[in-house]
């Protein structure tokens, strides 16, 4: 019984913990950005350049041989 009120004990520890970060992430401003959420679908994604060494050149030949 006594460890059941050990892990109360420390749940109520970390609870106040999770709290106290949220507490001070919101006093600076972690969460003060609305704007750019909404319009962040109406910017286009930088389209990476591609080199020429990434190109790969296949050659495909024809065989004539019939099977005579």
């Amino acid at each position: 019984m006594s460890a059941l009120f050990v892990l109360i004990g420390f749940s109520i520890l970390v609870a106040a913990g999770f709290l106290i970060a949220f507490i001070w992430s919101v006093k600076n401003g972690q969460y003060e950005d609305e704007y750019t959420p909404s319009v962040r679908i109406l910017f286009e994604d930088k389209v990476p350049e591609e080199s020429d060494n990434n190109n790969i050149n296949v050659t495909i030949t024809k065989n004539s041989s019939n099977g005579n």
